[in-house]
């Protein structure tokens, strides 16, 4: 059930009008929202609606008695049993065959020609984003940084609330638990928020994204060994503002659902597009997965508070690991070994910076350098094989003339770009006039001509991007 469905647009009404109707039975509402958000997981595969269960129950269980322990050796073995049971789950689903393949391959380096078992299993939708929210309960409960929460009808909302299972923002405990623990007034204010949110997602998703990756990313990378050299290069612009596009109109909507339902969720994007410098652009980007990846791995490894050298040890793992969240599969490891690389080089060159003064560069270079460079690693992220990223990278060098791209289309990315350098401000105050100014008639009008307009432009119910990770 993708948020842009037809089954989306009458599932979201109908929670909406039943969570309205139990608006003093706070018990009622959780389980109505549990139930909902597991209909909505089990739409795509029924059977994989077991694993979120499992997780939640190991991880209740073990958190109760985590809170119960006070001996420190039986606390740590606790948490080692979290981390094996999810981050195990993960290994088998996700990244079995990879590391079997890659074993087969060694093998065969040698001179063994061995066959390597491999399972047939589908990933679960979402196993990634809700892994990492279980591992942020157990961890800050080990740390002592939260409460444990005794109500397993709580817990296992926060596992599985709907609006962002299946590709986040990534919640974590000490952000929505004690959101569930407290009884919750859905005010007006909040649901024309959340609905103006949800639409500024599902504007970006349909008559952005998916308009994008329709006329320019999947006919260039489609054909890359004929495609002329102009449309390898704008396929990756456009592809730079298709994932942003696709990916943070996913994050509205997923807080412009919560909004509805009286939740605050994290944002998650704050224009990186705009980032000065690849370290500013990992606080923009995907800002609930980076901050993980700072808080729970980053510095738990030593951060930079050990020498040059391990600083950079630390940065690289960190983000190796995080291109291998991404995916099982050689280029995200290659994209977050690139990004380890523009970190380190990047602290350096701040660290220079701050022992001889440097000449006053200008703004607007420093956000083209960063893009550049992040656009570099989106390529590493689209290809499918370094076999492609060789295919693309030799198209664009041979200069191959012509153009098959469409005006249309290339003014539509011009337009991607300049949605996304718009001020912030600007837009955040449109909304807000919009939804405080107009009579609810005329915005519910608005919102309806809409509903035909996204259903007029969708070129098919395509699943955002973020949902195979």
């Amino acid at each position: 059930m993708n948020f842009n469905s037809a089954e989306y647009l009458v599932f979201l009404p109908v929670v909406l009008l039943l969570h309205g109707l139990l608006a003093r039975r706070e018990r009622g509402r959780h389980w109505l929202l549990l139930a909902a958000s597991y209909l909505f997981y089990m739409s795509w595969n029924w059977q994989y609606a077991s694993l979120i269960a499992f997780s939640t129950f190991v991880d209740y269980g073990l958190g109760r008695a985590m809170a119960a322990s006070e001996d420190g050796r039986r606390r740590r073995a606790l948490l080692v049993a979290s981390l094996t049971t999810n981050l195990g789950l993960l290994a088998v689903f996700k990244y079995f065959n990879f590391f079997a393949d890659s074993a087969e391959s060694a093998l065969t380096w040698v001179g063994l020609d061995v066959e390597v078992p491999h399972h047939r299993l589908l990933l679960p939708v979402g196993i990634s984003f809700y892994t990492f929210q279980t591992l942020s309960y157990t961890i800050d409960l080990y740390r002592r940084q939260i409460e444990v929460e005794r109500s397993l009808t709580r817990f296992a909302l926060f596992v599985s609330f709907f609006p962002q299972l299946v590709a986040g923002p990534i919640v974590r405990a000490s952000e929505f638990l004690p959101q569930l623990s407290s009884p919750r007034t859905v005010r007006a204010e909040q649901v024309r928020r959340g609905v103006a949110r949800i639409f500024r997602g599902l504007l970006k998703k349909v008559l952005i994204a998916d308009l994008l990756a329709a006329t320019l990313v999947d006919p260039a990378f489609a054909n890359l060994e004929s495609a002329a050299s102009l449309d390898l290069v704008l396929g990756l612009y456009a592809y730079a503002f298709q994932i942003y596009a696709d990916f943070s109109g996913y994050s509205d909507i997923a807080i412009g659902t919560a909004l509805c339902l009286g939740y605050e969720l994290p944002e998650n994007f704050n224009r990186p597009y705009l980032s000065r410098n690849v370290r500013e652009f990992w606080t923009r980007w995907h800002i609930s997965l980076s901050s993980w990846l700072r808080d729970y791995l980053y510095i738990p490894l030593g951060g930079n508070r050990g020498s040059q050298r391990r600083t950079s040890f630390n940065l690289m793992t960190t983000m190796v690991l995080g291109g291998l969240w991404h995916g099982a599969a050689a280029n995200f490891l290659l994209w977050g070994a690139y990004h380890g690389l523009l970190l380190m080089f990047s602290r350096g060159a701040d660290r220079r910076a701050g022992e001889h003064a440097a000449p006053a560069r200008s703004v607007l270079l420093e956000r083209a350098i960063c893009f550049h460079l992040v656009l570099g690693g989106w390529l590493l992220f689209r290809v499918q094989s370094m076999g492609q990223l060789g295919e693309w990278l030799r198209g664009v060098s041979e200069l191959r003339p012509g153009m098959d791209a469409r005006p249309a289309a290339v003014l539509l990315l011009a337009i991607a770009a300049a949605v996304h350098f718009t001020p912030r401000g600007l837009v955040d105050r449109a909304q807000e006039r919009f939804s405080d100014g107009f009579p609810a008639p005329l915005q519910g009008a608005v919102y309806a001509a809409l509903v035909l307009l996204l259903c007029g432009a969708t070129l098919d119910t395509s699943a955002f991007i973020y949902f195979q990770f």
